[in-house]
């Protein structure tokens, strides 16, 4: 694998504030996680599922790999800043207990940043050096990471919830999970082969074959599902019923439908246009409901997402100290 650290990309990874653990994982500030304790404003996965924002550690340990190159995509993909490596392979033999480590250590250099702001919420600052959820989200593909389950496991021996986000690209990755996350994700961005191969631009050509292996795949879960939409004004708005028929195949407990954000490098792909209004979400959501059966049952416009379930309400999985 050609070293992907150029100067140019590592300056840019660390203007955008990543903190670099190991070989290829990172912890990242969520902008919620500042927003929790400096200004009393949880994000959506609070309001939607009981996390607490400013107790959430956002990593990944496939910093650089991914199956996929995402027109809409936040991370760094080869080419990016003249830099040029082997997406489909994870080099990273870090181990779990090196990268657990590794994210407390950064989640914690990132809170004590907070120390000399006085709009601080000083419980939740002390709450937040105990980080009680993790979301395997930030970049890159996850299930690249060979140890995946174990990393998993060791999460929750440490007392965390889980939430992992997939592509779906590996399904023989995810049914050999030696550990079920807490709530597992599934992004679906596309509702044709023909619009998925354009938005999120896999680099196998079966790739769209093993997404739907991985939608049949779900059921088989005993942990909440999520298939996550993220809407690109122009790209992958259309065609309603072809994501219908998807979801009808994957029986998923959750639907999320989310707004592209123009930030990270997808401003390299795509301009600020592109990102559809909380009134477009909400149309497309209404339109994916009536022909589902699903319903909205709830909504956060600051992040442009709503919710679907045939639950009345969504299942509170986090934890939360007496």
């Amino acid at each position: 694998m050609q070293e992907p650290l150029s100067f140019s990309l590592l300056s840019a990874l660390k203007k955008q504030k990543y903190h670099l653990i190991g070989v290829n994982s990172a912890v990242k500030r969520c902008k919620w996680l500042y927003e929790s304790i400096v200004n009393n404003r949880p994000c959506y996965k609070q309001k939607f599922y009981g996390i607490q924002s400013h107790r959430c550690i956002q990593m990944t340990p496939s910093l650089y790999s991914c199956t996929q190159q995402c027109l809409f995509c936040w991370r760094a993909q080869s080419g990016d800043m003249d830099a040029h490596w082997d997406e489909m392979h994870n080099p990273n033999k870090d181990t779990p207990e090196q990268i657990v480590e590794g994210c407390f250590k950064a989640q914690e250099r990132i809170i004590s940043g907070y120390k000399g702001n006085e709009k601080t919420d000083w419980r939740k600052f002390q709450e937040a050096l105990r980080p009680n959820q993790v979301a395997i989200s930030l970049t890159g593909e996850p299930t690249l990471y060979e140890p995946l389950g174990d990393l998993l496991r060791l999460f929750h021996q440490k007392g965390l919830t889980t939430f992992l986000v997939t592509n779906g690209n590996l399904p023989q990755k995810l049914s050999k999970l030696s550990q079920e996350p807490t709530q597992l994700y599934v992004s679906l961005c596309g509702p044709s082969e023909e619009i998925y191969k354009k938005i999120c631009r896999p680099q196998f050509p079966a790739a769209w074959k093993k997404l739907n292996e991985t939608l049949e795949l779900l059921q088989n879960f005993r942990c909440p599902t999520v298939t996550r939409m993220t809407l690109v004004k122009g790209h992958n708005m259309a065609e309603v019923e072809g994501y219908a028929k998807l979801i009808e195949k994957a029986q998923p407990i959750y639907i999320e439908a989310k707004a592209y954000m123009h930030i990270g490098f997808s401003n390299l792909r795509l301009g600020f246009d592109r990102m559809p209004l909380h009134s477009e979400v909400q149309e497309f959501a209404q339109s994916l409901a009536d022909q589902t059966g699903y319903r909205i049952i709830n909504e956060a416009p600051e992040s442009r997402v709503v919710l679907l379930s045939r639950l009345e309400k969504p299942l509170q999985v986090g934890r939360r100290e007496p």
